[in-house]
């Protein structure tokens, strides 16, 4: 456990139970999962990588990244998207892409979902997108602007909606502007 920030807020959350879970299938770029890392770190979520990575897990640019964190990372490398499924044995899936056609603020998140990325180059396969319909989430960004969120970004955008929704009103403390 590292030492808290001398001018870090303590501010009231709940952290479920059963935390949430990221899931980067094939991911290619070292500081994008070393910032995820951290992210997960930060929260209490899992994460899961998907084989093939497009760097080796002892790689400087994802230690760097994820700076000296990796130790409260709780991480898992599955042989593939099958092997993740029969070994986390997710509770539910919730896919993230630019074919997304419900909104990822629409989506009702509860504590346990697996929340699954897909590399940054191509992003998941359509095959798997293909196979689950209904949970194919898309963030909104303008069009003719740029063609994606990098990918640590929609990670931390849909992880905290999650946990948003996790945090039901009668779970937090009243502010002290209350």
């Amino acid at each position: 456990m590292k030492r808290g920030h001398a001018r870090r807020a303590n501010l009231p959350w709940f952290w479920p139970a059963n935390p949430f879970e990221i899931v980067l299938v094939e991911p290619e770029i070292p500081p994008n999962t070393g910032n995820i890392a951290r992210l997960c770190a930060a929260t209490g979520t899992r994460l899961h990588l998907v084989e093939p990575l497009g760097f080796r897990i002892d790689d400087a640019a994802l230690r760097r990244a994820g700076l000296d964190y990796w130790d409260a990372v709780d991480l898992h490398v599955h042989s593939s998207f099958d092997a993740f499924l029969r070994d986390a044995a997710p509770r539910r899936l919730l896919l993230f892409s630019t074919r997304g056609t419900l909104r990822y603020t629409d989506a009702k998140y509860e504590p346990g979902d697996a929340l699954v990325f897909g590399r940054e180059s191509r992003g998941l396969p359509d095959a798997l997108l293909d196979a689950h319909p209904g949970r194919v989430l898309g963030i909104p960004i303008r069009e003719g602007r740029v063609r994606s969120l990098n990918l640590s970004s929609a990670a931390a955008i849909a992880l905290y909606e999650a946990l948003r929704q996790a945090n039901a009103p009668a779970r937090i403390r009243k502010s002290p502007r209350d």
